[in-house]
């Protein structure tokens, strides 16, 4: 344990520690990758099974950085039966880029290998942007509201991509994460007028969700609504580093995908888009009180 060190010495030593394991298993990555080019079915399969088992050894081996650096306690509460031969929608709150830290920890070898759709200038990210290139992570190109505006051609090509994405998951055991809020929450956005009616999250987004219930619904076999919290306030990715964070607290509950969302429509029929709208909007509810519950069990 590296509790004994103050903070700003660990920090770096954190971030060495986790770039080194991070550049290890992206070039261990990069060589099957490129093998995988050998034009052979069977083959091809094969490499990207191996691609999966290296990147959870990578979420395995941060696990284990994270318990070096600081004693940190989990609270995770996980549904009995998962299993990685089937497919799930995973959806959850959104305040840090600890919280996918926490859910690759969380979900590491339970169910099958977390993707999640990534905005389209992560790719030039040092050795990560490659890596999620090959592990067929989908980047999305995202358009303001004022540049759709002047250029129309663009609206809808970020749905388009998502049903490519889609597709490519289709026929095998897959997971796909979607954080509904599309943003992480901070006091600022939540001061906003269309997140008024909630107090610990902000107002989730149905389309993008929407759209892969759509292309991948029949598929899934459940949905794993995660509820994150951080009972000493959310920190940064240089909190985690540092040993600011003393407890998460995961709670995953399992439901089904009501029947009358799925089968499309959604994006032509209004009265499809409205019920996934209420469907949606009673999950936030439900989340953003049971945040209410944890904060104020976490104060007591």
């Amino acid at each position: 344990m590296l509790d004994f060190l103050p903070g700003i010495i660990k920090g770096p030593i954190a971030s060495i520690l986790f770039a080194t394991n991070t550049i290890f298993w992206c070039v261990l990555l990069y060589v099957v990758a490129i093998a995988k080019f050998v034009p052979v079915r069977s083959w091809q399969e094969g490499c990207s099974r191996v691609m999966i088992r290296i990147a959870e050894l990578w979420i395995s081996f941060n696990s284990l950085l994270i318990s070096t650096i600081h004693n940190m306690s989990w609270d995770i509460r996980l549904p009995a039966q998962l299993s990685t031969d089937k497919s799930y929608l995973v959806i959850a709150n959104h305040q840090s880029w600890v919280d996918i830290v926490a859910i690759q920890h969380v979900f590491n070898r339970k169910i099958p290998f977390i993707r999640f759709f990534l905005k389209n200038g992560l790719r030039y990210v040092p050795f990560l942007g490659v890596a999620w290139k090959a592990l067929d992570y989908p980047f999305m190109k995202r358009y303001s509201a004022s540049y759709l505006e002047k250029h129309p051609e663009k609206r809808g090509e970020d749905l388009a991509e998502t049903k490519r994405a889609c597709d490519r998951f289709k026929g095998r055991p897959v997971t796909i994460l979607n954080f509904l809020e599309g943003t992480r929450f901070t006091e600022e956005k939540h001061s906003r007028p269309k997140n008024a009616i909630y107090q610990n999250v902000l107002s989730p987004k149905t389309g993008g969700v929407a759209f892969v219930i759509e292309a991948m619904g029949e598929q899934f076999d459940s949905i794993l609504n995660v509820t994150i919290h951080y009972p000493d306030g959310a920190k940064s990715m240089w909190g985690l580093f540092t040993g600011q964070i003393d407890r998460i607290v995961v709670d995953v509950e399992q439901i089904k995908i009501p029947q009358d969302i799925l089968g499309g429509g959604y994006f032509e029929s209004k009265a499809k888009r409205e019920r996934m709208q209420s469907w949606v909007t009673s999950l936030w509810r439900e989340k953003d009180a049971k945040l209410g519950v944890m904060k104020t069990v976490g104060r007591s």
